[in-house]
């Protein structure tokens, strides 16, 4: 008898459809759980090694220690192990273990079978919970990024969690794990519908099949061939063990493996071994495989950390100071005799080091690149990650240098996305710094990446806004009397603006230079408290979507800031009303349908 057909594989996870996530999601999910209970039992077995080891190789200790050791093993507090032994309940404590794992097989089993998402010309959905079900919605046209992570644990799985980023707080649908290469192919076709590049051929071919189609089904074959045309777009494959009901794990099928409903082949060693092979090498190239494809984007485009500069900055970062203040607290304390210091500060020191490392490792293999979709950025060691910043998204740019780094040229950048909050922690933080320390020249050619439309005015003026003081090159300059506000920093404040980009220099002790694209500012203000009207002065601020720039202009003239207002307030409204980067795909000469 023949075998029976294998399923043919899931290669388009935008099909509109309802797919599974890998079937190692809630392990990948719920692991640190697993391992708190396994140091728990470790941490038991530990006693009952000891309790075994002891009369062998100490047994005057063991006759010395006996009676209080059989009296603290019977105690269920400190030894939970040896109470149930002493009580003689071995056989109940199997069975609970037992009924526990085989409840949380049955647990995870129904978390993976309730948890599906699909990808539709409007939206990216999710439907979850066992008891208490949710379903989110995404809409593609309000997608701010999409971020591809792969932890060190979920790697050993060959999966990776893709998170796509909304504008609104909390409003991230995230779908932790896929297959890894599932995850990279479903990201290409998530921000190819995003860009509008679908939207405009479904369009053209309902257009061309409605002329050609008789006239009796015009209607209906138009309507079909668009919604065909928009979800059913071509999709390079991404080989995978999904199945077409959803219920693959999303993985790349390894060579040599079977797929259920398909004749299993010979109980041979070689086989196995070879199987096993193929596994062990797959996750090793995974390992090694960079984060950002280099057939995505030219290697001209893609600005490079090295390590030392990734160490220096960070020893000569602002939390190099803290450090310095945290280990003479600790010092004077300890010589002191103020034993109360080593409780209030030594757990301060050691996150400030646990924050430096931080820094240290996800700055390793960064890199950051153009693609047709939008600026990628990669980075990380042993857990890594990776984000595409779609073209329209970003709403301001800072690039700082902090004192320390003035001698070497050092500079970060950092953005304004909607939906990546200061609030969120160090991952925000993470994922809105573009550029952990770079050159100039790096600096240069990452604004060109994050406004491209705009680099070629913007450019020229770059370098006056990071390093310039007074008037010239096209920065206009700030009163002598705004000395008496600013007396370190008045002659560097300035503003310049060019091709709808507003461009804000300021600061002494730490340089930044602030740009905001127009189209994107939501509103501008002109402030003025007592002392600066006596000085016939006024600060302007440009208001954008929260994050960790802030677009001030600290002092101005106040005739100056009034002209300043209504130039801004109207652009701003021009520029807004003719931008359409947010369909980058649909534009005439825009970026190719390419992944």
């Amino acid at each position: 008898m023949s075998a029976p057909a294998r399923p043919a594989p899931v290669t388009n996870l935008a099909d509109g459809e309802w797919h599974r996530l890998h079937p190692a999601s809630p392990l990948l999910r719920g692991g640190l759980v697993f391992i708190a209970v396994l140091g728990f039992v470790i941490a038991n077995l530990r006693e009952r090694a000891v309790d075994l080891l002891l009369p062998v190789f100490a047994p005057e200790a063991d006759e010395e220690l006996g009676p209080r050791y059989d009296e603290w093993q019977s105690d269920w507090v400190n030894d939970p192990i040896g109470g149930v032994v002493s009580h003689g309940l071995v056989g109940w404590a199997l069975l609970a273990v037992a009924v526990v794992i085989v409840a949380v097989i049955i647990g995870f089993w129904m978390s993976w079978r309730m948890h599906t998402f699909r990808v539709t010309r409007e939206a990216v959905e999710v439907r979850r919970g066992i008891l208490f079900r949710s379903h989110r919605s995404a809409r593609l046209d309000r997608i701010q990024g999409i971020n591809v992570s792969r932890p060190l644990f979920a790697r050993l799985f060959g999966t990776a969690k893709l998170e796509v980023s909304v504008a609104g707080q909390s409003g991230n649908v995230e779908l932790s794990y896929l297959g890894s290469s599932l995850a990279d192919g479903l990201r290409a076709d998530i921000l190819r519908l995003a860009s509008g590049v679908r939207a405009e051929r479904a369009a053209a071919d309902a257009a061309a099949r409605e002329a050609t189609a008789p006239s009796h089904a015009a209607p209906a074959a138009a309507a079909t061939a668009a919604a065909a045309a928009t979800i059913d777009a071509v999709v390079a494959p991404a080989g995978t063990g999904a199945r077409p009901d959803g219920t693959g794990d999303g993985a790349p099928a390894a060579p040599g493996t079977v797929e259920p409903g398909a004749a299993p082949a010979g109980p041979s060693r070689q086989a196995v071994g070879a199987r096993a092979g193929a596994l062990v090498n797959q996750r090793v190239d995974e390992f090694l495989a960079p984060e950002l494809d280099p057939d995505l984007a030219p290697p001209e485009s893609v600005v490079h950390l090295p390590i030392p500069r990734v160490i220096g900055s960070t020893v000569l970062g602002g939390s190099t100071i803290w450090a310095a203040i945290l280990i003479a607290i600790i010092a004077v304390g300890v010589s002191t005799g103020q034993t109360w210091v080593l409780f209030s500060f030594v757990p301060a020191a050691i996150g400030l080091v646990s924050y430096m490392w931080s820094r240290i490792t996800k700055s390793l293999r960064y890199s950051i690149a153009g693609t047709p979709d939008g600026v990628r950025i990669g980075h990380g060691l042993l857990s890594t990650g990776n984000q595409t910043i779609p073209p329209g998204r970003i709403h301001a740019i800072e690039a700082t240098q902090w004192v320390f780094w003035r001698p070497f040229g050092w500079w970060s950048i950092r953005i304004n996305v909607a939906g990546h909050s200061v609030a969120n922690s160090n991952e925000a933080a993470q994922r809105t710094t573009v550029l952990p320390v770079g050159t100039v020249a790096d600096v240069h050619r990452v604004l060109a990446l994050l406004l491209p439309d705009a680099a070629a005015e913007v450019d020229p003026l770059v370098g006056a806004g990071l390093t310039g003081r007074g008037a010239g090159a096209g920065f206009s300059s700030t009163p002598r009397r705004a000395a008496w506000l600013r007396p370190f920093s008045w002659r560097r404040i300035g503003w310049a603006a060019a091709d709808g980009v507003a461009l804000i220099r300021r600061g002494a002790l730490v340089r930044s230079l602030t740009l905001v694209p127009l189209a994107r500012m939501q509103s501008v203000a002109v402030s003025a408290g007592p002392i600066d009207r006596t000085l016939r002065l006024s600060a302007l601020r440009l208001h954008t979507v929260t994050g960790p720039v802030s677009a001030v202009l600290p002092v101005v003239d106040r005739d100056e800031a009034s002209v300043l207002f209504e130039r801004l307030a109207d652009e701003a409204v021009a520029r807004a009303a003719s931008d359409t980067t947010h369909h980058w795909g649909a534009l005439p000469g825009g970026a190719p349908d390419a992944g």
